[in-house]
């Protein structure tokens, strides 16, 4: 399969990085509107927050679930090369920028939001601050990238570090966050409930 007309123009590196942080932008733009702080509401800005279930978590730079977005860039880039294996790395990164800067919006409407408290453990969840939502969106580019330079099975091997990691540690990953938000089990979420504070 080849790639979408509207991605045949010249990738260049220089080209590449415009798009995406033009992409970037309209994320944190589509953010601002829905009413998400650009900054924690608590006022400062902090480069790592390690309490998963607190008012800061998705509010500082990198927390916790800064993790299930790097395995968001190992999943994009692999179901990416799957669909369109004859294009560039570029192109490709384009694209997941576009998946992923869409799921950002889209997880922090109000509908998802309110599904997220209603359905799991976080109660206290409002969405992520923007300076949140835009290092998500770098952290599924790190992962991407890695994915791209990394044999398979070490790939394979971090994504399953990263997701038994978090599930010891806070009790969630990427994973049994899609469970819990499609279809929750009220076992898992009783077990969830044991690593709140």
């Amino acid at each position: 399969m080849t790639m979408p007309a509207t991605l045949a123009i010249r990738l260049t590196t220089r080209n590449t990085v415009l798009i995406v942080v033009a992409m970037i932008a309209v994320q944190m733009l589509l953010l601002r509107a829905e009413g998400h702080p650009f900054i924690c509401p608590c006022g400062y800005v902090k480069l790592w927050h390690g309490t998963a279930h607190s008012s800061e978590n998705s509010q500082q730079i990198l927390d916790w679930y800064s993790f299930t977005h790097i395995v968001h860039g190992f999943a994009i880039y692999f179901f990416l090369w799957w669909l369109w294996r004859d294009s560039s790395f570029a192109a490709r990164l384009i694209v997941a920028v576009l998946i992923e800067g869409g799921w950002e919006v889209l997880e922090n409407s109000q509908f998802v939001i309110d599904r997220y408290r209603a359905q799991t453990v976080s109660r206290e969840y409002y969405g992520d601050s923007v300076i949140n939502s835009v290092s998500d969106t770098v952290m599924m580019i790190l992962g991407f990238t890695l994915a791209s330079r990394l044999p398979v099975l070490i790939s394979v091997a971090l994504v399953t570090v990263m997701e038994l990691g978090l599930v010891f540690l806070i009790g969630d990953s990427l994973i049994l966050n899609i469970i819990m938000l499609i279809h929750p089990f009220e076992t898992i979420k009783a077990w969830q409930a044991t690593f709140i504070p």
